[in-house]
């Protein structure tokens, strides 16, 4: 993420346009080429970076950084208070990278503890009447569809996809390349490269697709072999998650199978929503 320097090189520093009948603190930080619809509100802890374009009537507020080439379409409101009755007024924020397309009516809210953020990474698709709740934190270029309701402390990783019109459980963990199919009620972690759906949700399988673009299949074909192999001995045997993770610890991981094994590890840990069962 930019660290929002005004030194940045850009092809053709543009000029600061704030529409007239928006209300910007003065106290805001805008930088090169950020431009200000009608109707939006920036309040004076923000901070927009270069060439990043807010539509109509959205709302920055509160400590709120966002990064650079950003689109942010009218609705947005970002940085407000966490809809959390825990919260007591701590200086929190929310950080926003850079190239991300921020949709119609989406809310993105700060986090409630001191020291804490909500955070969002590069290049993700946030698409219209997405909620961010609290503490969240999002990776790079994931993808998250129409009405999902994403609630507090949650974890997306890089790349996942979330079908639209769902809802995810406070303190679900959602792996790389995970594939979520739409209406699935989300309420345990989802392990990386694998499909979920259902109500209630159920593991159905790896996420062949977004394994293929992203090339690990044809490019790395003795790594992804060995995935399918990790995967079917620990959810389509008889043993139960945390023995099928004793026998694979004899082998000699790759990368992405060891990935699947530490986010397993992890999500079986006292304290997380456990994985999400298989079928």
């Amino acid at each position: 993420m930019s660290e929002f320097s005004t030194s940045q090189n850009l092809v053709a520093e543009r000029p600061i346009e704030v529409h007239p009948l928006a209300v910007v603190d003065s106290r805001a930080k805008l930088h090169p080429g950020v431009v200000i619809g009608a109707g939006v509100v920036v309040g004076p802890e923000v901070e927009i970076g270069a060439n990043t374009i807010v539509g109509p009537n959205a709302v920055l507020d509160g400590k709120l950084r966002i990064g650079s080439e950003n689109k942010i379409f009218p609705g947005a409101c970002l940085g407000l208070e966490p809809q959390d009755l825990k919260y007591k007024g701590a200086p929190t924020e929310v950080i926003i990278g850079d190239k991300n397309t921020i949709r119609e009516c989406v809310t993105v809210n700060r986090a409630t503890n001191e020291g804490e953020c909500t955070k969002i990474g590069n290049s993700s698709l946030l698409m219209a009447y997405t909620h961010i709740a609290h503490g969240c934190q999002i990776g790079n270029k994931v993808v998250i569809s129409n009405s999902v309701q994403v609630a507090g402390e949650v974890v997306i990783e890089d790349q996942a996809v979330i079908g639209g019109c769902l809802g995810i459980h406070q303190f679900v963990h959602i792996g790389c390349l995970a594939m979520i199919g739409g209406m699935t009620r989300v309420d345990r972690d989802v392990p990386p490269y694998c499909l979920a759906e259902g109500h209630p949700g159920r593991l159905r399988g790896l996420n062949r697709v977004g394994i293929s673009r992203k090339g690990l299949e044809s490019q790395k074909p003795d790594e992804f072999r060995q995935l399918v192999e990790i995967w079917n001995l620990i959810f389509r045997s008889d043993h139960v998650y945390s023995k099928g993770l004793e026998l694979v610890k004899e082998k000699e991981l790759m990368p992405a199978a060891q990935k699947l094994c530490n986010f397993l590890e992890l999500s079986i840990e006292k304290g997380r929503r456990g994985p999400m069962p298989f079928k």
